[in-house]
């Protein structure tokens, strides 16, 4: 036996890698054929061979069970890679860096000017509500004017083939770590694929992240000290922290390695004594950051670097406050952002979104609540939703409930149809919905992922694509047709 594409079928979804009748996409054609030459054994081969690949190289993710406890799982990984022509990525990456250059322009005005309300394009209420708005950030100038450094926005496809943002992580964006390990599996698994396909490399990330963290050093030295500041093992994303890390050969930190001396300078303890330290990579939360401005019973953040980074001794990445733009309330504006800061229409379109505090579209909402996706504002990783046509008519009136009490919390947008793509199942391929996540870097230059990490449901009809709630991930090909 082989895979079967003319018995492959994703009726009603835009399949990633194939068309109706088990038509191979052009940017997939060279890979499709190679994978229907192989038998059965070989493909369990090549499965067995990456799950081994995971094991050995301990790519692992955290999951938390509701008694508090936790435990590391083995990542979650199909072989069959997404595949995307370049020359559509192109416009894609085009579409990101607009959306992040808006967003950093838009943040540093609600901490200065606050012009965009003046002239009501932002309501000034929405900012008043804002979980994520830091006073202490008022006037604060951090260096080359950006406040997001590391963005990861999420990006869906309907049935129609339209790529939607569906939303934009800026506060500590996660998964890149596993965009990297996953493409090395590959390359262990299917490496005949590339030696004559032109796959576009994501190689590069660590040393563009490295270049970028450096250019916000506030001292002009030949070898600015960075590190990387996790809150601990137990953090769900330690190991993207250590990860990160190592590939950039920066010191991985807690709060209690750290000191913010007299002089407001932030050091490092070494064996050798303290070291002075130019930009802090963090992963911690605002409200953790410093307990002398913070959450004063946080453990794991460092007194005093907040008042370092305000008198422009440390540079910190991403920039406290910059959250206010993380938030799903705020993504409904982000087209009228992106015209009044830049002039430009949006390349990439928002999903259709539905505020709830604005009486007339509640309304709406309330009366089609088994029709729509309801979301909280703040939260992310797919928790606190409501999935209207997949819901209870007691979860409906639950959340009916929600949103009366608190508008400015939610939002609603249609359930989109997610894009397909094929995903081993024993031994052949079944569709599995997806969506992707690439990272967008803004220093001095901005840096795009060449694609980026794409998440997917391996459960059959779910459109559920978080690792934590049994979703899996595949290696994103970007791949030259120009080349072939």
């Amino acid at each position: 036996m082989t895979i079967r594409w003319k018995d492959y079928k994703a009726s009603g979804f835009h399949d990633e890698l194939i068309r109706g009748g088990g038509r191979p996409r052009d940017a997939a054609r060279f890979l499709t054929r190679w994978l229907s030459q192989l038998k059965d054994d070989e493909i369990l081969e090549r499965k067995a061979a990456a799950e081994l690949a995971i094991q050995v190289m301990g790519i692992t993710f955290t999951v938390y069970s509701e008694e508090g406890g936790s435990i590391d799982r083995a990542w979650p990984f199909d072989i069959i890679p997404r595949v995307i022509a370049k020359q559509e990525w192109d416009g894609i990456e085009a579409g990101l860096r607009q959306r992040v250059q808006a967003l950093n322009l838009f943040i540093d005005d609600l901490y200065h000017d606050q012009k965009v309300i003046r002239d009501g394009v932002f309501p000034r209420e929405l900012l008043a509500d804002s979980v994520n708005f830091r006073k202490q950030c008022i006037g604060m100038n951090p260096p080359l004017g950006v406040w997001a450094h590391i963005c990861g926005s999420d990006l869906i496809r309907d049935k129609d083939g339209q790529v939607y943002v569906l939303e934009d992580n800026l506060r500590v964006p996660s998964g890149v770590s596993y965009m990297l390990e996953n493409r090395k599996v590959m390359k262990r698994v299917l490496p005949e694929l590339f030696e004559d396909a032109y796959i576009q490399p994501v190689d590069d990330y660590p040393s563009q992240l490295f270049d970028m963290l450096a250019s916000l050093s506030p001292r002009v030295v030949e070898h600015p000290e960075v590190v990387v500041l996790t809150p601990g093992i137990y953090n769900s994303a330690y190991f993207e922290h250590a990860y990160l890390a190592q590939q950039m050969g920066c010191e991985l930190v807690e709060g209690a390695d750290l000191v913010v001396d007299k002089d407001d300078c932030v050091y490092m303890r070494t064996v050798d004594g303290l070291s002075r330290v130019d930009v802090v990579y963090r992963r911690i939360d605002d409200l953790f950051l410093d307990p002398e401005v913070f959450r004063k019973d946080s453990i794991v953040g460092v007194p005093g670097l907040f008042r370092a980074w305000q008198k422009g001794n440390v540079a910190l990445a991403n920039a406290p406050g910059c959250g206010v733009a993380d938030d799903k309330v705020v993504y409904a504006y982000i087209p009228d952002i992106i015209k009044y800061y830049l002039g430009e229409d949006a390349l990439l379109p928002n999903v259709p979104t539905f505020r709830c505090n604005d009486p007339i579209q509640r309304k709406h909402v309330l009366a089609n609540l088994d029709k729509l996706v309801v979301k909280p504002a703040n939260e992310s990783g797919g928790y606190g939703m409501l999935i209207g046509p997949q819901a209870s008519k007691r979860a409906c009136q639950e959340f009916a409930r929600l949103i009366r009490n608190d508008p400015r919390n939610y939002v609603a947008q249609p359930l989109i149809a997610l894009s397909t793509a094929p995903t081993l199942v024993d031994t052949h391929a079944e569709p599995r919905h997806l969506d992707l996540r690439p990272f967008i870097l803004s220093g001095r230059d901005m840096y795009v992922t060449t694609g980026g990490l794409t998440r997917v449901a391996l459960r059959k009809g779910s459109t559920v694509v978080n690792s934590s709630q049994g979703g899996g991930s595949k290696d994103t090909w970007i791949v030259d047709l120009e080349g072939h």
